[in-house]
């Protein structure tokens, strides 16, 4: 009899994450650097990106991190300096966005293929380091916490975020999980949150779902005292 599976106090950000990494990314490629509203939308994403990124590290550094300091001293030292890291790559990033911003004809032209180029690196970092963190943190994180422990963790970590940081996060979020965790998050939700902001919340997700993803979202948390 194998046993059941450990909470991932990383799991559903870093899908999250890799969601808005990859997306973003594929904006910039594919930009019209010569049509200012088509550069304007690619940029606001990009930072978009950065800025839910500088945040996520910020929540690691004062609660997983400090989890894994308080009880296994030395076993965040690995993603603590990568996470400096991506603090420095991040306001790089945010320079280049505004030298493209600047730019105009060719000369923008070639600032997003750098911005471009400096954002595929970035998300590639960040890919390895999540990895990092799925497999040597969590295996540090299981071996010194219960998952009551960890649940209380991250329901401390998610109080500290404020609502409109945390409404992009579940944007970005419930769609990237399995029908299984996103009907298991929004009911977690739900019982929490009064109808009006869970309502708010599935109109946030509702236009990032297949029809077919949100049917199923519908029959697993029904009944809703929404309109249809």
């Amino acid at each position: 009899m194998t046993n059941p599976p450990r909470f991932d106090i990383y799991d559903l950000i870093h899908k999250a994450l890799r969601a808005v990494m990859g997306e973003t990314l594929t904006a910039v490629g594919r930009m019209d650097a010569l049509d200012d509203d088509d550069t304007a939308a690619a940029l606001a994403r990009v930072r978009t990106l950065l800025t839910l990124a500088r945040a996520h590290l910020k929540h690691e550094n004062d609660f997983v991190h400090a989890a894994l300091e308080a009880r296994r001293a030395g076993s965040s030292t690995r993603t603590a300096h990568e996470h400096e890291q991506h603090v420095h790559t991040i306001g790089a990033l945010e320079a280049q966005v505004e030298r493209v911003e600047s730019a105009s004809g060719p000369a923008r032209m070639g600032a997003v293929g750098r911005l471009y180029r400096a954002l595929a690196l970035f998300v590639a970092e960040n890919f390895e380091h999540m990895h990092i963190e799925e497999t040597e943190n969590n295996q540090a994180l299981w071996a010194a916490y219960s998952d009551a422990e960890l649940i209380a963790i991250q329901d401390a970590l998610v109080a500290s975020i404020a609502p409109q940081e945390m409404a992009e996060v579940m944007r970005w979020m419930v769609p990237s999980a399995t029908p299984f965790e996103r009907a298991v998050l929004l009911g977690d939700v739900q019982r929490k949150v009064s109808a009006e902001a869970f309502s708010a919340l599935l109109d946030i997700v509702r236009p990032h779902l297949a029809g077919r993803d949100w049917d199923k979202l519908m029959h697993a948390l029904a009944p809703l005292p929404l309109a249809a």
